[in-house]
């Protein structure tokens, strides 16, 4: 069975750093591409970053790029994302998502492209 689990959210000032990790099952974990997206209160999901396997080739969001840092470590089965200098627009329930399928690079910023998800977490950036 397929699983993803985010932890690692919270409330942080802004300025402040945050860790999201994504546990995944180790079937999920051979995907060639792995995703975080976010949405935000009254807004549709948007892209944040994105992690190729086995190259780790990386791809950012133009508002988080320089702050956020997506990485994985194959041996735990986990996908991270570090997140420096929040601002209080990056409040939102994050997901982490995977896919079977190698995706171009125009695919990867399209949630519709990922076939599986986990529960999303919930930042919040506020003073």
């Amino acid at each position: 069975q397929v699983q993803l689990v985010e932890s690692g959210g919270g409330l942080v000032q802004p300025g402040g750093s945050l860790r999201l990790s994504c546990a995944a099952s180790e079937r999920t974990f051979t995907t060639p591409v792995m995703a975080w997206f976010r949405q935000a209160p009254g807004k549709e999901r948007e892209f944040v970053a994105a992690i190729r396997r086995p190259n780790t080739n990386t791809y950012a969001a133009d508002s988080v790029r320089g702050r956020f840092t997506i990485s994985r470590d194959n041996a735990k089965n986990t996908m991270y994302l570090q997140m420096n200098s929040l601002k209080l627009e990056d409040t939102g329930v994050y997901y982490c998502a995977a896919t079977q399928r190698s995706l171009i690079l125009s695919s990867l910023r399209q949630e519709n492209a990922y076939d599986y998800w986990g529960q999303g977490i919930q930042v919040t950036i506020s003073s």
